[in-house]
């Protein structure tokens, strides 16, 4: 959740410092803070965004050659200044960053206070300095061996740096179920939670693996070792990411911009892995292990949040073409209810950024039950990508906006890519019908790109409801999903009240909500139940309330009945969610702007979300 960067070169280090943490302020925007080693340790911590911090410094001497600084998305206590990050331990001999869980701070806490120890937080991460500088100060030790005692007495998730105030020459860095990389520079190291504040100084990274510990010193390099001592040879990737994709790019906001790129997406999920023209598609990790996957006797997908909404629309893309029984299962609630998974099973973990705490619990459960693990996620390098058995990049690049809009259509495209060839695998769908959906596939970049040229005519319907308290979403089958992700999206960055349902289900109990302040917002391209759909409407009619509809272009039925249409170019029921969730993307994202909301970092959320 929280944002983490550091620096030790021949260079000033705050001003790389305040350029990452502005890199990743999309991980957490409750406070922010920096210590620099310049003889003593300067720490420098505001609550609020970057832009607080940058201001607070404003005529100070910041002048040093290392530090770290944060970006906090709040767990334990509440965002202000005396609980941002970085800490000192009593006495100021130590400063750490953290991002994670210490789920046995209470316990740690009270023994320490008994030995004398004073806090000034109400931080797990306080608690966790004070430990290492009990062990170090216990035992004479360096600081990488204090780390490595103190960590093997915490339960919990954590991604730290360290520096020692008796010690300005070196930074330790150390990793457990929360993302750490280290960045090669020229007599220069960068640790950051992600690649997008390294990108713009180095492309050679190593990505630290769990329970691995890094002493960095630029006399000795970048030292690895597990947390049970044991020697680690580092592996140096390249990044293959860009610094303008991490810019705007002219697009006023990130998310804007990540809507606009949503053809690119697909085309770039499918590049290489499908040829229309030729008539193949080839996914690698389904080739590795196809015998399993084909003779599987069921499918389940875990995920959270948006990538769980791509994930229901996985479902019906796989039992309807590849006829497997697929099950679809909020990670949080699979790892804690004792599921029955064995071999014959394949469980396929979707996560953008591949490090989604409860998804690596869930798919820790699978692996030790002999199920086959899959995993779809965007960064590379990730945690969920290295304990996968086989699975596919989504290839989206870096989304930076809070609100997931690419990578879910990403995530969909891989999820069709795979019901495709798995139906072609097992013969369940006709050469000539594997070819219309190659066919037809690749076409939906273009229509995306048609779909995007309503975005005024969206900006006019967001301007009619902006105001009203709360909004309902209906959709039948494959647009059933589309339904929960566009309230989803609305409630994430304008916060308004809004609930995706199946149309059929609108008499079951929402219909009493309905009035004349309720829009109903109705995805209504679905060829098979195009009938059923404008009952529904008629209904809505009915009681007054405000009918916006997602329609093909040229209806001329729906179109006489709801009070606003959003027309979208007509496709294969298959792969109508890419192309009706674009428009819902678009309404919020203006409801939210005209609302004053900020659109890149909603309030209360972060990108990733790396804790339980």
């Amino acid at each position: 959740m929280c944002g983490i960067v550091a620096y030790i070169g021949r260079e000033e280090a705050f001003p790389k410092l305040l350029s990452g943490l502005k890199r990743l302020e999309y991980r957490g925007y409750d406070s922010s803070g920096v210590a620099l080693m310049n003889g003593d340790l300067q720490v420098v911590k505001r609550k609020g965004k970057v832009s607080e911090l940058e201001q607070a410094v404003s005529g100070m001497n910041l002048t040093a050659r290392m530090g770290i600084g944060h970006t906090r998305w709040a767990t334990h206590g509440a965002p202000n200044d005396v609980n941002a990050h970085p800490h000192l331990s009593d006495g100021g001999r130590l400063a750490l960053v953290h991002n994670g869980i210490i789920e046995n701070y209470d316990i740690l806490k009270k023994a320490l206070t008994k030995e004398g120890y004073t806090f000034q937080s109400e931080t797990d991460t306080e608690v966790l300095v004070n430990l290492i500088d009990a062990i170090q100060r216990e035992e004479n030790l360096p600081l990488e061996e204090a780390v490595r005692l103190a960590l093997t007495r915490v339960v919990g998730a954590y991604a730290i740096v360290v520096m020692d105030r008796d010690d300005p020459q070196k930074v330790v860095a150390a990793r457990k179920a929360s993302p750490l990389v280290v960045g090669l520079g020229n007599d220069a190291f960068f640790i950051a939670s992600d690649a997008t504040p390294i990108v713009e100084h180095t492309n050679k990274v190593v990505y630290l693996k769990d329970e691995e510990i890094a002493t960095i010193s630029l006399g000795k390099g970048l030292d690895i070792k597990t947390i049970e001592n044991e020697q680690q040879r580092p592996y140096v990737q390249e990044l293959d990411l860009k610094i303008e994709q991490l810019e705007k790019g002219g697009y006023d906001h990130f998310m804007l911009k990540e809507i606009f790129e949503q053809p690119q997406t697909v085309q770039d999920a499918v590049r290489g892995r499908m040829h229309p023209i030729e008539g193949w598609i080839k996914l690698s990790g389904i080739e590795e292990y196809a015998n399993r996957i084909i003779h599987a006797k069921r499918i389940i997908i875990v995920a959270c949040g948006t990538s769980w909404h791509a994930g229901l629309i996985g479902e019906y893309l796989i039992e309807d073409l590849a006829r497997i029984n697929v099950e679809v299962e909020y990670a949080s609630e699979f790892r804690y209810r004792n599921p029955i998974l064995t071999e014959d099973d394949v469980v396929i973990a979707i996560s953008q950024s591949g490090e989604t705490a409860d998804t690596l619990a869930a798919l820790e459960i699978a692996k030790q039950r002999g199920a086959l693990i899959y995993g779809l996620v965007n960064v590379i390098g990730s945690s969920i990508a290295r304990l996968t058995d086989a699975g596919s990049y989504i290839h989206a690049g870096p989304e930076i906006g809070v609100a997931s809009t690419k990578a879910f259509t990403g995530q969909v495209t891989l999820l069709t890519l795979i019901a495709i060839n798995l139906a072609h695998k097992r013969g369940n769908i006709s050469e000539q019908r594997y070819h219309q959906l190659i066919t037809e596939l690749s076409q939906i970049p273009q229509k995306i790109e048609r779909v995007l040229e309503s975005n005024k005519k969206v900006e006019y319907i967001a301007a009619e409801i902006k105001d009203r308290p709360n909004a309902l979403y209906l959709g039948r089958g494959y647009n059933f999903p589309v339904a929960l992700e566009g309230a989803l999206k609305l409630k994430e960055i304008s916060y308004i009240h809004a609930e995706g349902y199946p149309a059929a289900e609108m008499k079951h109990g929402p219909i009493a909500l309905i009035d004349e302040e309720m829009p109903v917002i109705v995805i209504a391209n679905n060829p098979s139940a195009y009938e059923k759909i404008v009952s529904n409407i008629q209904e809505v009619k009915a009681r007054k309330g405000y009918v916006i509809a997602v329609v093909p272009e040229g209806d001329e039925v729906i179109s006489q009945l709801a009070d606003q249409t959003i027309e979208i170019p007509a496709t294969d029921e298959p792969f109508s969610p890419l192309l009706s969730v674009i428009p819902l993307q678009l309404l919020s994202y203006h409801i939210a702007l005209m609302r004053g909301c900020n659109v890149d970092q909603p309030r209360n959320l972060a990108k990733s979300v790396t804790v339980e």
